[in-house]
Order: structure tokens, then C-alpha cells, then sequence
């Protein structure tokens, strides 16, 4: 689901109004596109999949495990697959425990995706009770997939690097420290992400 375009162009102009330096940015490169995945268990299970391999690497090992068990959409596949099955495919022993505890939460009413609670940190805290889903993954799946408005994920390399670069004379902040600058940006911290990135992501000008 995640931001839609009205909203982060909302949340945008709001930080603009805030933040002189977020309004150098917007004026530099523009406005950042949406970032978006779909809700729900497939998300999370691509985002297991996806940990610590290149994109090329996790699209073959999906590939490879839709092959061997069907659709991997429904818990119930994942669940019903042993550890060797799973490491026959190509997913790695931590990962396929990773992958069955997701499995095991959603199958069992655990994590109630469509329904998850509207307090980031109660949504954050079912998310990471998953082995293998961090702090970081849950506030990922909050904004890209949920569309919170404040879902930031300010463990994020690229989030500190491009803060660094505007409010700490270059110098690459801590997750607290990134934490405790951004409560100025409530509620728009999720625009915020969006923007950094954007400003990371751009060619020099």
C-alpha cells in the first residue's frame, strides 16, 4: 500500500514549512516518489528471503521455492515445509527458521497482518516477535506496506548518511541520535524517510 502520493506530498510540504534545510532539498531534487509493496504476508516472507543477498539472488531463491512448494502467499505452505526442504530450495538453516516462525505466527492468529494494531510500537512489537524480523524490517513493512505516515526507520545506512549530510555538519548519526532529531518531524517522520532516501539516491547537481 504504502504512502499514498497526497499524503506524502502533504507530509512533505509540512516538513518544508519546518525545516529549512528539508525545503533546500525539496527545491534541489524535487519530490520523492511513492515507495510501495503490497500488505500482507508475502511481503514479509520477500523480505526474509531478501536478507543479506543481492536482489538478482533473492528473486532466483523465490523462484526456486515457489517451484518446490506452490503458493507462497499462504502461511500454510511455508509451514508445512521442513527445514531441509527449505534448505534444498536455497534458503539457508537461519533463514528457513526465520521463514517458518513467520510462517507460524501469521497460520496461528500471532501476527494479525490486516489487523495489526493502529500504535506503531504495538505493531512493531508483533512484528518482531517473528525470529528474523527486527526493529528496522517492522518499521520497513509499517510505512512501504501499512502507509503509517510515522513510520521511521532511522536504523536505515542511507537514512543516517543523508541526515549526516543536513543536520549534522556531514558527520553520520547513531539510530538514537537520529531518533531523538526526527521527533520535530512528528507526524510526517514517514515523509521524512521518504525524502532522505530521494536526496540519497540523486545525482549530484
Amino acid at each position: 500500500m504504502g504512502l499514498e502520493t497526497a499524503r506524502l506530498a502533504e507530509g512533505i510540504r509540512a516538513l518544508a514549512e519546518v525545516e529549512p534545510a528539508f525545503a533546500e532539498a525539496l527545491a534541489r531534487h524535487g519530490p520523492p516518489p511513492p515507495r510501495q509493496r503490497p500488505r500482507g504476508y508475502g511481503s514479509l516472507l520477500r523480505a526474509i528471503v531478501s536478507q543479506q543477498v543481492s536482489t538478482a539472488a533473492a528473486a532466483a531463491i523465490w523462484n526456486r521455492l515457489a517451484a518446490a512448494f506452490g503458493n507462497l502467499e499462504d502461511p500454510a505452505t511455508i509451514a508445512a515445509a521442513s527445514v531441509d526442504a527449505l534448505r534444498a530450495a536455497g534458503l539457508s538453516r537461519q533463514k528457513a527458521a526465520y521463514a517458518r516462525s513467520l510462517a507460524a505466527h501469521v497460520a496461528e492468529g500471532r501476527l494479525p497482518l490486516h489487523a495489526l494494531p493502529d500504535d506503531d510500537e504495538a505493531a512493531i512489537a508483533l512484528l518482531t516477535a517473528v525470529r528474523g524480523l527486527g526493529r528496522w524490517s517492522a518499521e520497513i513493512y509499517l510505512l512501504f506496506a501499512e502507509g503509517r505516515p510515522d513510520a521511521f526507520p532511522a536504523a536505515d545506512l542511507a537514512l543516517r548518511v543523508q541526515a549526516g549530510r543536513l543536520f549534522f555538519a556531514g558527520a553520520r548519526p547513531g539510530e538514537a541520535a537520529l531518533r531523538a532529531r526526527a521527533e520535530a518531524w512528528r507526524p510526517h517522520r514517514g515523509a521524512a524517510a521518504h525524502l532522505l532516501w530521494h536526496c540519497y539516491s540523486a545525482p549530484p547537481l
